[in-house]
């Protein structure tokens, strides 16, 4: 009878990550941080597909025209937001570290 729970190889480039190999790790920190600043751009992108409907189908109406620049402002903000955090990481890398990816690359020090 054949087991239902087979192995499974990890990706390549995680495969060091379960032999005790510490360096996979900050790959990994890097691919999630880079994918969760691409996804807070498409999420600015949406909103501000989103505001400009609400502010053409706003008309008249002061309360869907202040509800539509109340979107476009938290958006442009969290946008400021997302870019502003990894420009102050690469500023703060260059005067502690003078290196302007310290901070923006995860490394692994150690033996």
């Amino acid at each position: 009878m054949d087991p239902v729970i087979r192995n499974v190889n990890p990706p390549v480039g995680l495969r060091g990550m379960f032999n005790g190999n510490i360096e996979v790790v900050p790959l990994l920190l890097q691919i999630v941080v880079s994918t969760l600043i691409f996804g807070a751009g498409l999420f600015a992108l949406f909103n501000f597909v989103l505001a400009g409907y609400a502010f053409l189908s706003a008309g008249d109406d002061p309360k869907k025209v202040q509800g539509a620049s109340t979107r476009l402002l938290n958006t442009l903000l969290g946008l400021l937001f997302a870019a502003g955090s990894t420009v102050l990481a690469a500023i703060f890398g260059k005067l502690i570290f003078n290196d302007w990816g310290f901070l923006l690359q995860f490394k692994v020090f150690g033996p």
